[in-house]
């Protein structure tokens, strides 16, 4: 769709009221749609971004397939193989035991519902495995590529293990996003996706063996991350940011408050995912792209990104690059 084709972005307080909390952008781009706030990510806009690249310098933003060691959220551990024809002259390999939101990844918009059977765009749970709504195939056809911006809150909170405890339930409000933001001298464009780079992947994989282990066990992991409130749910949209990736497990601070008091920005990927539509990556490897940020003065860059191709995938290695 083009951007003169597009419907107006309404701000976030012109979106009807979700059911049970929130604001709602169901239909905005068609009942039948199942890309979501990437529908921002127009041909035009994403030439606009490439005219970005200057240096040509590319960042793969993609930590290792095993990384983090042991795996989070009780997900399993990779194995890999290597297989020879016998004759020495040639290899092929296999994946076993891969979950594909185990390391650098997206969570497509079948991740996680506003509520039960209340998936993006009104889909339904039978919708997601019998008629493949909303899963990681959408985005896999059309391609994930535009203008991205860098925000450095581990900069801004003078560096994870030594300004701020990385492991640690630190929220970071609307109001300091948008102060990095300005820092940063950036304004946000419609499709924008924000990379937050919070120091937490580069921090976890220099902790030792028995730290990284009890932050895999159940109710173990703590990290910073982005405010759960409708505060934050609001500049994001107003924003009309396509997608937010992160450098921490969960884009969100964690752990999440689960209470029926605090629905649905408790856990705020019901709203950002279920609601809103958006693109979330988590455990995407930032930390060389920051660095570079730093030395050159320059937060925003073209990104490209090629989610992988299963029919009824729920979710999809990052296979991202940033091109400077």
């Amino acid at each position: 769709m083009s951007e003169s084709l597009q419907p107006r972005l309404p701000a976030y307080d012109e979106l009807p009221r979700a059911v049970r909390g929130g604001r709602s952008a169901w239909g905005l781009f068609g009942r039948e749609d199942s890309v979501g706030l990437l529908n921002l990510q127009t041909p035009d806009r994403v030439a606009a971004a490439a005219r970005l690249i200057r240096s040509g310098e590319t960042f793969s933003l993609n930590a290792p397939v095993d990384v983090p060691e042991p795996p989070l959220f009780r997900r399993g551990v990779v194995k890999h193989t290597l297989i020879t024809d016998g004759g020495r002259a040639g290899f092929d390999d296999k994946l076993d035991n891969y979950y594909p939101q185990a390391s650098s990844q997206w969570d497509s918009l079948a991740h996680v519902a506003y509520g039960a059977d209340q998936f993006y765009n009104e889909v339904t749970a039978e919708d997601v495995t019998a008629l493949n709504r909303n899963t990681i195939a959408h985005w896999a056809e059309r391609g994930i590529a535009g203008r991205a911006v860098l925000i450095d809150v581990d900069a801004a909170l003078g560096g994870a293990g030594v300004g701020f405890d990385p492991a640690s339930p630190r929220a970071i409000g609307a109001g300091e996003l948008d102060a990095v933001r300005a820092a940063a001298g950036v304004d946000w464009q419609p499709g924008d996706v924000l990379l937050l780079y919070t120091g937490f992947l580069g921090w976890h994989v220099r902790q030792e063996p028995a730290v990284r282990a009890a932050m895999a066990e159940r109710g173990g992991l703590r990290s910073v991350g982005l405010a759960h409130d409708e505060e934050m749910a609001s500049y994001l949209w107003d924003a009309h940011i396509a997608a937010v990736v992160s450098d921490n497990p969960s884009v969100e601070v964690w752990p999440p408050d689960w209470t029926d008091e605090a629905f649905p920005f408790g856990f705020l990927h019901r709203v950002l995912i279920g609601q809103f539509g958006m693109a979330l990556g988590e455990l995407w490897w930032l930390e060389d792209l920051a660095l570079s940020c730093r030395q050159d003065g320059r937060y925003e860059m073209f990104l490209t990104a090629a989610p992988i191709h299963v029919s009824g995938g729920v979710g999809s290695p990052a296979n991202a690059l940033a091109i400077k």
